[in-house]
């Protein structure tokens, strides 16, 4: 247990003394294998683990995924599919509320990417939701609650992460586990919004008639369209899913730049260094983290917190709360990709030797993550939220509640009905 304790002690060290993330799980992994090893044999092991657990195929979706996600969010897609939600719930009151979740769940059903949802849908309907007389605090919870259901809705670029993780959770399976799980998400979001309206008086959104509603719908139906290819072509077997991504890219590439028109060639290069930095930065992550799993299953870590897990108790309802309470709090102060990497070899294999499937535990993992975007020290979500609408922490954090709450709740029933994830995948036969 030596081992154990430099590995937790140096990463917590580290991670405090604001040492990038990378950086402090190699770093700690290093010491760790110091304790057995003389330094040319620790150095040689971590590099070699890193390199072999980056020799993957299935990761090649990140940047391609990554590549697609940057050039739909300054491709003039977020705004039109706004448009679309604004023809399908913008008439009730609270309208652009809705709007506002149904933005987030039909942007993150192309992009992949909460901060995107936070940043495109909240670049545009924060302005519009002040202009029709919302609470600036509240329209910011909004947009911040609903930005990560990008990460359930697939494509997801962490879900990629976790099959490599897990072992080899079969990726399709996995995007069509998210879909049932994040609708759901975004119907409860929906349920407080209306609520909230009921109390609160909120306006009622502009009626937009059936000629202008269904120029708007066709208007949006080549950024929908993004869907139907990607899900379609893996669900009928045509590619796989990181074949998936590359054409994900040539169909948006075509449509932002030759078709729309938003994204200039000029504007290309930078488009590519952005989403190659952002590759090198995660896949940095998924190379130090794969080091330390070996360095936690030499040395025995993942099965000594199983033993002292399941000698907290037997009763598996406990069990899973104390390991969802674990996660939410990780998911304040960790990154989605490194926490995924480090928690799944060690929490996997008890939450199995209570019936729950590596599917299953993949969407609860993840979505204990998604709340964490959105709470502080580190939640992005919330960051970027709280930027866009030109507001503080302190001012969304009361707002942010009685979401919080719905979150919390779907959660609940993603870990204590495992159909609401695993009904879907198998129906279609993954």
């Amino acid at each position: 247990m030596n081992e154990a304790l430099i590995l937790a002690l140096v990463f917590a060290v580290l991670l405090f003394a604001g040492v990038p993330i990378s950086f402090a799980i190699g770093s700690a992994a290093l010491a760790a294998l110091l304790l057995s090893l003389d330094p040319a044999a620790a150095t040689t092991v971590i590099a070699q683990r890193m390199a072999t657990g980056l020799d993957s195929f299935a990761l090649l979706a990140i940047p391609f995924f990554i590549l697609s996600g940057q050039m739909m969010n300054r491709g003039g897609i977020a705004r039109r599919l706004i448009d679309l939600a604004k023809v399908i719930v913008g008439r009730f009151p609270g309208g652009l509320a809705y709007v506002n979740v149904l933005g987030s769940m039909l942007f993150g059903s192309i992009s992949g990417s909460a901060v995107a949802a936070a940043a495109a849908i909240g670049g545009v309907m924060s302005p519009l939701m002040k202009r029709e007389g919302y609470d600036r605090d509240f329209s910011a919870a909004v947009n911040i609650s609903a930005a990560p259901i990008g990460l359930l809705i697939p494509p997801s670029n962490i879900m990629v992460v976790y099959s490599l993780a897990s072992g080899g959770v079969s990726i399709a399976a996995l995007f069509l586990a998210g879909y049932v799980p994040g609708l759901t998400l975004g119907l409860a979001l929906m349920l407080v919004i209306a609520v909230m309206a009921k109390k609160h008086n909120f306006p009622v959104g502009e009626k937009i008639g059936a000629a202008a509603g269904f120029r708007i719908f066709l208007a949006s139906l080549p950024s929908l369209f993004l869907v139907a290819l990607v899900m379609g072509g893996i669900i009928l077997g045509w590619f796989t899913p990181t074949e998936a991504s590359a054409i994900a890219v040539a169909y948006t590439f075509v449509l932002s730049v030759l078709v729309y028109r938003e994204i200039q060639w000029g504007e290309l290069p930078r488009l590519l260094t952005d989403s190659a930095a952002t590759t090198a930065i995660v896949l940095l992550l998924v190379g130090t983290s794969m080091g330390m799993s070996w360095v936690m299953s030499s040395a025995n870590i993942p099965q000594a917190i199983t033993s002292g897990l399941l000698a907290l108790s037997d009763n598996p309802i406990v069990l899973l709360l104390i390991i969802n309470l674990m996660l939410l709090v990780v998911g304040t102060f960790m990154d989605m990709t490194p926490a995924v990497l480090i928690f799944t070899p060690i929490l996997l294999p008890v939450v199995q030797k209570f019936g729950m499937t590596p599917l299953q535990f993949g969407l609860v993992l993840i979505f204990n993550l998604c709340i964490g975007l959105c709470t502080p020290p580190v939640g992005s979500c919330l960051f970027v939220g709280c930027g866009v609408a030109n507001t503080t922490i302190a001012k969304v954090w009361h707002p942010l509640i009685p979401f919080f709450l719905a979150m919390v709740f779907v959660l609940l029933l993603v870990t204590f009905w495992p159909p609401l994830s695993t009904a879907l995948p198998k129906a279609l036969g993954f």
